[in-house]
């Protein structure tokens, strides 16, 4: 008695990923304004009661593959298994940054990548709550990594500039891609393990070098324990 049941939630997770994969590849493409629901049930191939009954509606379904897409970027179970093991937290830096070049490198580029490039570029009202819902929890885990490597407490502003300058050059591999004019084209022509490499040596050596301004400024009587004007 119960396999029909177990039939239809298979039927309905498949239709809802179908849904998906169309939609964003649409968003993709074509952008979240010019891609009406009819081309997203065509693509799908479902009715267009479907989205509404899987997301609610259109906009929902966009914030869904938003949060889709900020998941491909760095999904957060991973994100927390790696900052919780017991690697030294300069080699968790290195992986990180080595698995953002890695997908950042991918051709041809993932369109999730692509979605969120378009959101960044031109933001909708959706970007603030894919920020509040999956950035902010990342971010404060990525915080405590590099605290870890600082010494820096996860609510001095310093630590939101390390981050901010640590995650960049990655953010806008990810985000320019292999089509973007300028310098990114000469990068994308490079090795990705020497990419990956060269960003995470910038990276360690700036944060080390603020972690020292840190201890300075710490153990020096009358001055802020924190590079605040920095």
């Amino acid at each position: 008695m119960n396999k029909p049941a177990r039939g239809l939630r298979s039927d309905g997770e498949a239709t809802r990923t179908r849904i998906l994969e169309a939609a964003g590849e649409l968003f993709a493409t074509t952008g979240y304004a010019e891609t009406p629901n009819k081309a997203i049930a065509a693509r799908a191939q479902v009715d267009l009661a479907s989205i509404n009954y899987h997301f609610g509606n259109r906009s929902g379904l966009y914030q869904t593959v938003l949060t889709q897409c900020h998941g491909r970027l760095l999904d957060m179970g991973a994100l927390q298994q790696l900052v919780d093991s017991d690697m030294p937290p300069a080699s968790k830096l290195r992986v990180l940054i080595e698995q953002l070049v890695a997908l950042a490198m991918q051709e041809p580029q993932a369109w999730q990548l692509r979605v969120l490039a378009r959101e960044v570029l031109a933001p909708t009202s959706h970007l603030q709550i894919l920020f509040q819902d999956e950035a902010m929890p990342k971010m404060a885990l990525l915080k405590r990594l590099l605290g870890e490597i600082t010494q820096i407490p996860a609510e001095d502003p310093a630590l939101t500039r390390c981050l901010l300058n640590v995650l960049a050059p990655g953010l806008m591999l990810l985000v320019g891609g292999r089509s973007f004019p300028g310098p990114l084209q000469e990068i994308f022509q490079m090795p990705s393990q020497a990419i990956a490499s060269h960003l995470y040596h910038y990276a360690i050596g700036g944060l080390k070098a603020i972690a020292r301004e840190y201890a300075k400024q710490a153990t020096t009587p009358g001055k802020p324990q924190s590079p605040r004007t920095r």
